[in-house]
Protein backbone atom coordinates (compact mmCIF):
# COMPACT_ATOMS: atom_id res chain seq x y z
CA UNK A 1 0.00 0.00 0.00
CA UNK A 2 1.40 3.14 -1.40
CA UNK A 3 1.14 5.91 1.61
CA UNK A 4 2.00 9.88 0.17
CA UNK A 5 1.36 10.85 3.62
CA UNK A 6 4.13 13.97 3.04
CA UNK A 7 1.65 16.31 4.99
CA UNK A 8 -0.89 15.59 7.40
CA UNK A 9 -3.99 15.10 4.07
CA UNK A 10 -5.14 11.86 3.20
CA UNK A 11 -3.33 10.06 -0.14
CA UNK A 12 -3.14 6.59 -0.23
CA UNK A 13 -3.26 4.02 -3.38
CA UNK A 14 -4.03 -0.09 -3.02
CA UNK A 15 -5.37 -2.13 -5.30
CA UNK A 16 -6.01 -0.35 -7.63
CA UNK A 17 -7.74 2.75 -6.19
CA UNK A 18 -6.86 5.81 -4.58
CA UNK A 19 -8.13 7.33 -1.85
CA UNK A 20 -7.00 11.16 -1.35
CA UNK A 21 -8.77 14.26 -0.04
CA UNK A 22 -10.32 16.63 -2.47
CA UNK A 23 -8.09 19.63 -3.85
CA UNK A 24 -9.52 23.12 -5.56
CA UNK A 25 -8.45 21.85 -8.56
CA UNK A 26 -10.91 18.61 -8.38
CA UNK A 27 -13.96 20.75 -9.30
CA UNK A 28 -14.81 19.24 -12.67
CA UNK A 29 -14.10 15.75 -12.00
CA UNK A 30 -16.42 15.82 -9.00
CA UNK A 31 -19.18 17.62 -11.05
CA UNK A 32 -19.08 15.07 -13.30
CA UNK A 33 -19.04 12.08 -11.03
CA UNK A 34 -22.50 13.23 -9.29
CA UNK A 35 -24.04 14.48 -12.55
CA UNK A 36 -23.59 11.11 -14.10
CA UNK A 37 -24.49 9.32 -11.16
CA UNK A 38 -27.58 11.44 -10.45
CA UNK A 39 -30.85 9.47 -10.86
CA UNK A 40 -28.64 6.56 -8.98
CA UNK A 41 -27.94 8.41 -5.72
CA UNK A 42 -30.92 10.36 -5.37
CA UNK A 43 -32.76 7.82 -3.09
CA UNK A 44 -29.71 8.05 -0.75
CA UNK A 45 -28.71 11.32 -0.64
CA UNK A 46 -30.24 14.78 0.23
CA UNK A 47 -32.36 16.55 -2.13
CA UNK A 48 -29.76 18.35 -4.82
CA UNK A 49 -30.53 21.77 -6.40
CA UNK A 50 -28.84 22.17 -10.15
CA UNK A 51 -26.15 24.33 -8.29
CA UNK A 52 -24.59 20.96 -6.59
CA UNK A 53 -23.90 19.66 -10.07
CA UNK A 54 -22.10 23.35 -11.56
CA UNK A 55 -18.41 22.99 -11.41
CA UNK A 56 -18.18 26.47 -10.48
CA UNK A 57 -20.29 25.52 -7.24
CA UNK A 58 -17.72 22.88 -6.51
CA UNK A 59 -14.80 25.33 -6.76
CA UNK A 60 -15.95 27.63 -4.75
CA UNK A 61 -16.72 24.60 -2.32
CA UNK A 62 -13.34 22.83 -2.76
CA UNK A 63 -11.84 25.99 -1.43
CA UNK A 64 -13.82 26.00 2.16
CA UNK A 65 -13.08 22.11 2.19
CA UNK A 66 -9.28 22.90 1.75
CA UNK A 67 -9.36 25.07 4.47
CA UNK A 68 -11.55 22.76 6.64
CA UNK A 69 -8.72 19.90 5.79
CA UNK A 70 -5.84 21.89 6.69
CA UNK A 71 -7.35 23.07 9.98
CA UNK A 72 -7.93 19.05 10.57
CA UNK A 73 -12.54 19.97 11.09
CA UNK A 74 -13.21 17.50 8.06
CA UNK A 75 -11.88 15.52 5.55
CA UNK A 76 -13.60 15.11 1.89
CA UNK A 77 -11.99 12.53 0.11
CA UNK A 78 -12.75 11.24 -3.32
CA UNK A 79 -12.06 7.21 -4.56
CA UNK A 80 -10.62 7.53 -7.91
CA UNK A 81 -8.82 3.99 -9.97
CA UNK A 82 -5.47 4.27 -9.65
CA UNK A 83 -4.98 3.91 -13.74
CA UNK A 84 -7.66 5.81 -15.00
CA UNK A 85 -8.34 8.65 -12.45
CA UNK A 86 -12.09 8.25 -12.75
CA UNK A 87 -13.83 8.86 -9.82
CA UNK A 88 -15.64 6.15 -8.47
CA UNK A 89 -16.91 7.80 -5.07
CA UNK A 90 -16.79 9.50 -1.80
CA UNK A 91 -15.43 9.03 1.50
CA UNK A 92 -16.03 12.23 4.06
CA UNK A 93 -15.35 12.69 8.18
CA UNK A 94 -17.25 15.42 8.95
CA UNK A 95 -18.31 16.81 12.32
CA UNK A 96 -14.64 15.81 13.92
CA UNK A 97 -14.78 16.78 17.91
CA UNK A 98 -11.02 16.30 19.33
CA UNK A 99 -10.90 16.15 23.60
CA UNK A 100 -12.92 15.17 25.05
CA UNK A 101 -14.98 13.19 22.04
CA UNK A 102 -11.97 12.48 19.80
CA UNK A 103 -14.94 11.63 17.62
CA UNK A 104 -16.40 12.30 14.28
CA UNK A 105 -18.87 11.26 11.26
CA UNK A 106 -18.16 8.94 8.51
CA UNK A 107 -20.21 9.58 5.07
CA UNK A 108 -19.48 7.86 1.85
CA UNK A 109 -20.94 7.68 -1.91
CA UNK A 110 -19.97 5.06 -4.13
CA UNK A 111 -20.82 5.45 -8.31
CA UNK A 112 -23.59 3.06 -9.90
CA UNK A 113 -20.31 0.77 -12.56
CA UNK A 114 -18.17 0.90 -9.08
CA UNK A 115 -20.85 -1.44 -6.94
CA UNK A 116 -20.10 -4.71 -6.45
CA UNK A 117 -16.72 -4.62 -6.85
CA UNK A 118 -15.22 -4.21 -3.23
CA UNK A 119 -14.07 -0.65 -3.78
CA UNK A 120 -15.78 0.85 -1.15
CA UNK A 121 -14.53 -1.35 1.18
CA UNK A 122 -11.21 -1.04 -0.02
CA UNK A 123 -11.56 2.46 -0.03
CA UNK A 124 -12.62 2.59 3.97
CA UNK A 125 -9.65 -0.01 4.91
CA UNK A 126 -7.56 2.80 3.86
CA UNK A 127 -9.58 5.75 5.58
CA UNK A 128 -10.20 4.34 8.52
CA UNK A 129 -6.57 3.61 9.65
CA UNK A 130 -5.58 7.08 8.71
CA UNK A 131 -8.81 8.74 11.09
CA UNK A 132 -7.66 6.42 13.98
CA UNK A 133 -3.37 6.76 13.28
CA UNK A 134 -3.05 10.26 12.00
CA UNK A 135 -6.17 12.29 13.38
CA UNK A 136 -6.02 9.87 16.73
CA UNK A 137 -10.12 9.81 16.66
CA UNK A 138 -11.59 7.35 19.09
CA UNK A 139 -14.73 6.75 17.67
CA UNK A 140 -16.08 6.73 14.06
CA UNK A 141 -19.93 7.36 13.82
CA UNK A 142 -21.73 5.96 10.67
CA UNK A 143 -25.65 5.91 10.10
CA UNK A 144 -27.53 3.69 7.29
CA UNK A 145 -30.78 3.24 6.17
CA UNK A 146 -32.35 0.57 6.98
CA UNK A 147 -33.21 -0.96 3.39
CA UNK A 148 -29.61 -0.01 2.26
CA UNK A 149 -28.02 -3.21 2.31
CA UNK A 150 -25.22 -2.52 0.78
CA UNK A 151 -24.02 0.18 3.49
CA UNK A 152 -24.97 -2.38 6.13
CA UNK A 153 -22.61 -5.01 4.82
CA UNK A 154 -19.73 -2.61 4.17
CA UNK A 155 -20.06 -1.12 7.80
CA UNK A 156 -20.33 -4.49 9.24
CA UNK A 157 -17.13 -5.52 7.39
CA UNK A 158 -15.51 -2.89 9.04
CA UNK A 159 -17.04 -4.12 12.52
CA UNK A 160 -19.01 -0.79 12.60
CA UNK A 161 -21.16 -1.98 15.92
CA UNK A 162 -24.84 -1.31 15.98
CA UNK A 163 -25.92 1.57 18.50
CA UNK A 164 -29.03 2.26 17.99
CA UNK A 165 -32.16 3.37 15.60
CA UNK A 166 -32.67 6.98 15.18
CA UNK A 167 -36.98 7.87 13.75
CA UNK A 168 -36.48 10.20 10.91
CA UNK A 169 -33.13 10.73 11.36
CA UNK A 170 -32.20 12.31 8.02
CA UNK A 171 -34.06 14.26 5.65
CA UNK A 172 -33.11 12.07 2.39
CA UNK A 173 -34.15 12.97 -1.07
CA UNK A 174 -37.29 15.12 0.36
CA UNK A 175 -38.13 12.81 2.54
CA UNK A 176 -37.28 12.23 6.61
CA UNK A 177 -35.41 8.96 6.67
CA UNK A 178 -34.80 6.29 9.60
CA UNK A 179 -31.65 5.62 10.14
CA UNK A 180 -29.63 2.72 11.94
CA UNK A 181 -26.73 4.15 14.67
CA UNK A 182 -23.22 2.13 14.37
CA UNK A 183 -20.19 3.43 15.47
CA UNK A 184 -16.29 1.71 15.04
CA UNK A 185 -13.69 2.52 18.34
CA UNK A 186 -10.24 2.64 18.11
CA UNK A 187 -9.00 -0.38 20.75
CA UNK A 188 -5.20 1.30 20.39
CA UNK A 189 -6.29 4.75 20.99
CA UNK A 190 -4.14 6.48 23.22
CA UNK A 191 -3.74 10.63 24.32
CA UNK A 192 -1.59 12.06 22.38
CA UNK A 193 1.10 14.67 24.09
Amino acid sequence: MKDFSSSLRLHKEHEGIVVRCSLPGDAHTIANYFQANKRFLAPWEPARDSDFYRPENWAAKLIKLDELHRLSLAYYCLILDSETQEMLGTVSFSNLVRFPFHSCNLGYSLAENAQGKGVMRKALAMAIPYMFDIQNMHRISASYMPRNKRSEAVLQHHQFEKEGFAKDYLLINGQWEDHVLTSLVNPHWLPKE
